[in-house]
């Protein structure tokens, strides 16, 4: 094996180290551009010399922003996770018709016992409430 030889272990510890910055860089950049363009409090232009600043000098435009931004980026992401929770909780209320399941299969008994619906109307409803479970 005279390749194992040429390339000891210190010069591919090196190489992963290097590899895993560049790619913890990248995933940086990306999430630090995603926030600069889903920013709502800052307009246009700014979120251009972000971009440019970061694409030109790299290292300082992410450290820059990440200094001066490091709350609201939690903030907005915290925003974000909380409108798509409540966007799921509102379609999943309104396609199950509100509610759990046994809140369905209680309001249909209560139903039928004052005789508005029938046993037939009951089952259908109770099939449906257990489907979504």
């Amino acid at each position: 094996m005279v390749l194992a030889a040429d390339y000891p272990f210190l010069d591919i510890l090196w190489s992963m180290v290097i590899f895993f910055t560049w790619v913890v860089w990248i995933w940086m950049m990306i999430t630090i551009l995603g926030d600069v363009f889903r920013r709502r409090d800052i307009g246009g232009w700014s979120k251009a010399l972000w971009t440019i600043f970061m694409i030109l000098l790299p290292f300082l435009g992410v450290l820059v922003y990440l200094i001066t931004n490091h709350d609201g980026i939690q903030d907005r992401q915290l925003e974000r996770a909380g409108a798509v929770q409540q966007r799921y909780e509102q379609h999943v209320g309104a396609t199950n018709g509100g509610g759990s399941g046994i809140d369905q299969i209680e309001k249909a008994k209560r139903l039928l016992e004052d005789g508005t619906i029938n046993q037939t109307e009951f089952d259908a409803i109770k099939a449906k409430a257990l489907t979504y479970y």
